[in-house]
């Protein structure tokens, strides 16, 4: 018995969703995206001002970009996704479309629907694709999870605890305050 062929979704695929549908493309195997929650959302802005504040602050030439944000993770068109935050410091890897390569730093804020997604797939790609650091922060089990992987570092942390960056090693970020 033959088994059925499973598609390869493309970048093309993505760009040619209904207007108002978000998707992820890994590996050419399409994720479709739930909106995210309001407290998901003041998370990533709290995070963002945090980081934005800090580079401005350091006189710093990193950009901070906020979903949906582009990231063509490898030099192909199987490849697309859209972090909640990233964190580029190399301009030449942006374009008016994105960024093409990988951020220097990654967060997500894990959805019940994502969780598979943030923890496992994305964690092995962002790995793979070169990503510095890559931060899991979990609003239900109310953990973050820090991944160093310029320096093969991990930790873990409540969402009361003050957390420091690997890329920029003098910010630290207080989750208490969210």
């Amino acid at each position: 018995m033959a088994l059925a062929e499973q598609k390869t979704y493309t970048v093309e695929d993505i760009y040619n969703l209904p207007e108002g549908q978000r998707a992820e493309l890994i590996d050419g195997n399409l994720y479709n995206m739930a909106p995210p929650t309001r407290q998901h959302q003041q998370i990533i802005l709290y995070l963002a001002r945090k980081i934005s504040d800090y580079i401005d602050e350091k006189k710093g030439t990193c950009e901070v970009d906020l979903a949906p944000f582009a990231v063509f993770l490898n030099e192909d068109h199987r490849n697309y996704v859209e972090p909640d935050i990233s964190v580029i410091c190399d301009k030449n890897k942006l374009t008016d479309k994105g960024c093409n390569g990988a951020p220097d730093w990654i967060i997500e804020v894990v959805s019940p629907g994502s969780q598979r997604m943030d923890c496992m797939i994305k964690l092995f790609k962002y790995r793979t694709a070169g990503v510095k650091e890559y931060w899991i922060v979990d609003p239900l089990k109310k953990l973050v999870t820090v991944y160093d992987f310029a320096n093969d570092g991990f930790g873990e942390y409540s969402m009361s605890d003050i957390v420091k960056g690997n890329v920029f090693q003098e910010l630290e970020i207080d989750f208490s305050e969210i």
